[in-house]
């Protein structure tokens, strides 16, 4: 009863006249922001903190967090209409959705990435609200080697979109695991696989990455292979979603909620490895032959309902170590945490003591927040479903321009322009070859992480693997990576033998 009435104390805070307008900017300038590639809602948040410094401390952090959670439904928006993440958590959103919109479903996937950000979003602050001590407390309890596990974990789904060639598939995973081993060691700081380009001592950005090889890659390889490119790629349909499309998003929906939730409670890996990790389950999931022969193809609903949840849910259950604990699990809620620093306030054990009117109006308007971005981007589906109408040279010509100056938006660099059109140029020799470009995006955010959590584990364990096997959280984590691994195996080596008896 204590939580109800504290929230409801927040809120009457939230909801003063001021506070909800701040909400409603952060939500609309974090949409944004996440629709622009590159900039992503740390960016945002950082520039614009000189412009709240007058403003009063509980308006000031609504408005961030309207940024932060924003920014993450931003992304989606082009990266099904243009095969352009404007986010790292929006390139499995590509994957499915982009497909949908060029076989007409444009309306469909925007909706359930809408829809379903919503869902997870108030699923995830209904978390927040009753659970974040308790969850930040478990959470901090795990280390390294858990840590190491989870990305091994995630390793195990990468089967999901290494495509219809295993070879082709790792050969894509291996690429990326050595271009996230470019720059400084993270241990030992020497440079690695620099070639003595400086600019590769700060590694390569998987935005670059991940634009280069989404959209440039799109884009050159219509040109150079017009004939091969469909002709429906504009088609344009239905807006909203039909009654099968619900029924097959809204399980979705709470599965990458439920996926996505714990994983903002910890450091290990922000929402890449949840949104891979829902994509994967969709997929494995996906009984109805028609559904599953979606995938890939046509594009399965299911592919960016599961991971938009996810997305969000792990955004939202990020301020849980925020708040209870001062701990930043991303980039973005790093500079929420020097933001409450310029404030003079300490995130930590003492804040919901402290500063309890905060925290609450802070909770309270995430649920404000999320039914403003259902608002803002509900009725906008239709509009951005216009986009698709764009004569295709137009259109390709604008996602070249939209993928630059996100590219150079991040660091000022002429380097990484170059870096992006030789990406893209490797892009188009592995969609003419038929290699999938995602593996290559898993195993440069997974890759440089597990690295660094394995070699913290072995360091603990003084160099012995039996570290690993010292904690029962580590062991379970264990047991599920076998099943994962050995469980399918033995079902397709034992289910035509059971047919032949």
């Amino acid at each position: 009863m204590d939580i109800f009435n504290a929230l409801m104390v927040g809120f009457a805070a939230a909801i003063t006249p001021a506070n909800p307008l701040w909400c409603l900017v952060g939500c609309a300038l974090g949409t944004a922001v996440g629709v622009l590639p590159g900039i992503g809602p740390a960016v945002a948040v950082a520039m614009l903190l000189p412009i709240t410094a007058k403003v009063d401390v509980t308006a000031s952090m609504i408005f961030f967090s309207g940024i932060y959670y924003g920014a993450m439904y931003g992304g989606s928006t082009t990266s099904i209409l243009l095969n352009t993440p404007g986010e790292t958590a929006s390139m499995v959103t590509a994957m499915e959705g982009n497909k949908m919109a060029k076989s007409g479903r444009a309306g469909a996937a925007l909706a359930t990435a809408a829809i379903g950000s919503f869902v997870a979003g108030t699923i995830a602050t209904v978390i927040v609200t009753l659970f974040a001590p308790f969850v930040a407390e478990f959470a901090v309890k795990l280390g390294p080697p858990e840590y190491f596990l989870l990305m091994l974990l995630a390793f195990t789904t990468v089967s999901a979109v290494l495509g219809k060639s295993t070879l082709r598939g790792m050969t894509a995973l291996f690429i990326g695991l050595a271009a996230g081993c470019v720059g400084l060691d993270q241990i030992s700081g020497q440079g690695r696989y620099t070639g003595g380009i400086p600019e590769f001592l700060d590694g390569i950005e998987i935005v670059l990455v991940a634009v280069g090889l989404f959209a440039v890659a799109e884009v050159l390889y219509a040109v150079l292979y017009e004939g091969r490119v469909v002709e429906d790629q504009n088609r344009l349909s239905r807006v909203h979603m039909t009654a099968r499309d619900w029924k097959r998003s809204i399980p979705a929906w709470l599965r990458g909620t439920a996926i996505g939730a714990p994983f903002g409670c910890i450091p290990a890996g922000g929402t890449e490895i949840p949104t891979f990790l829902s994509y994967a389950m969709e997929k494995k999931l996906a009984k109805d032959p028609k559904d599953r022969a979606e995938f890939g193809s046509t594009g399965a609903i299911e592919g960016v309902a599961g991971p938009e949840a996810a997305n969000n849910a792990t955004v939202t259950a990020a301020l849980i170590p925020l708040l209870t604990l001062g701990i930043p699990t991303s980039n973005t809620t790093a500079i929420l945490l020097g933001a409450f620093q310029n404030y003079g306030i300490q995130p930590g054990p003492q804040l919901f003591t402290t500063s309890a009117a905060l925290v609450w109006a802070l909770i309270a308007s995430l649920y404000i927040g999320n039914v403003m971005l259902l608002v803002l981007n509900l009725p906008m589906v239709g509009l951005w479903v216009k986009l698709l109408k764009i004569p295709k040279p137009q259109l390709y010509a604008g996602i070249l321009i939209f993928a630059t100056v996100g590219a150079y938006g991040m660091r000022q660099s002429a380097f990484d322009l170059f870096l992006l059109y030789g990406i893209g140029l490797l892009g188009v020799v592995m969609r003419r070859f038929d290699f999938p470009t995602a593996p290559v995006v898993v195993g440069m955010i997974l890759g440089p992480l597990a690295e660094a959590q394995l070699r913290n584990a072995m360091s603990i364990g003084e160099g012995s693997a039996v570290v690993f096997f010292q904690r029962p959280m580590s062991i379970t984590l264990i047991v599920i990576i076998v099943s994962v691994l050995v469980l399918p195996r033995l079902a397709r080596y034992w289910g035509p033998r059971k047919l032949a008896a």
